[in-house]
C-alpha cells in the first residue's frame, strides 16, 4: 500500500510588503495629516479675516521688473479700496465695490476693470473664499502661513497669493500673479484695524473718468 505524502501543517509565513509600499504608505498618512492641519489653518485664517471690516496703514509695492514704490492704503470689505502712491505720477487706485479704477494724474488717465474679474476680488470678498478649486496651495512656515488662490472662470490663469502672520492671522502681504506670469507684491505695516471711513474715500468720479477715455 502506498504511504501518503507527509502533510505540511506549519501556519503559512506572511508576505512581508516590500519597503518601498510601506514608505509610500506611511508617506500618504503623514501628507494627509499635513495638508488637514494647513487646510484647518486656512479656516481659520478666513474666519479672522472675515472679523476685520476695514483696515487702513502704509504700503511697499514691488513690481514685475524690480520697481519699488510706496503710500497709504485704505481697506473696506467688501468690495472697497484705495490706494494712493507717492510720487509725482499721482497714481491712485481706487474700488467702489463693483469697479476698480487706476489712475494716472500725470499721464491724464483712468483705466477701468470690473472688480468681479480682477484677483483683487479674493481679498475683498466678505469671507475668503476656500470652496471648490479657489484654492492651489496652502503653506505653513514658523512664521507665515501662504494662501495661494485662483479662480479660472473669472480671470483665468492669474492669481493671488497672501501671506498672513502665522500667530495673529494678520494680513503682511499679498502678490498677484498675472496671465503673463509677472508678480506683483504688496506689503503692508503700521497697520490700523477697525478704522471709520468716510464715503469719499472709495468714491469713483465717474463723469470725469468716462471724459478721460473719450479724450483717448
Amino acid at each position: 500500500m502506498a504511504i501518503p505524502a507527509k502533510r505540511n501543517t506549519a501556519a503559512p509565513r506572511p508576505r512581508s510588503r516590500p519597503l518601498a509600499a510601506l514608505l509610500a504608505l506611511a508617506l500618504g498618512v503623514l501628507t494627509a495629516g499635513a495638508a488637514q492641519a494647513a487646510a484647518d489653518s486656512a479656516e481659520r485664517i478666513a474666519a479672522h479675516f472675515s472679523s476685520v471690516r476695514t483696515m487702513t496703514g502704509e504700503f511697499v509695492q514691488f513690481g514685475p521688473r524690480g520697481e519699488q514704490t510706496g503710500g497709504k492704503f485704505y481697506i473696506e470689505r467688501p468690495g472697497k479700496l484705495r490706494f494712493d502712491y507717492e510720487g509725482s505720477a499721482g497714481f491712485r487706485v481706487v474700488s467702489d465695490g463693483t469697479t476698480v479704477v487706476v489712475r494716472n494724474k500725470r499721464m491724464n488717465t483712468a483705466d477701468v476693470y470690473p472688480l468681479s474679474q480682477t484677483p483683487l476680488k479674493l481679498l475683498l470678498d466678505e469671507r475668503i473664499d476656500l470652496s471648490g478649486e479657489k484654492v492651489q496651495s496652502v503653506q505653513e512656515d514658523e512664521d507665515l502661513t501662504t494662501i495661494r488662490l485662483a479662480d479660472r472662470k473669472l480671470f483665468g490663469s492669474s492669481t493671488i497669493t497672501m501671506m498672513f502672520d502665522a500667530g495673529s492671522y494678520e494680513l503682511r502681504q499679498w502678490t498677484i500673479t498675472d496671465a503673463q506670469g509677472k508678480d506683483t507684491t504688496v506689503m503692508i505695516y503700521n497697520v490700523q484695524a477697525g478704522v471709520t471711513f468716510d464715503p469719499s474715500v472709495f468714491e469713483i468720479d465717474y463723469r470725469r473718468v468716462n471724459e478721460l477715455n473719450r479724450g483717448r
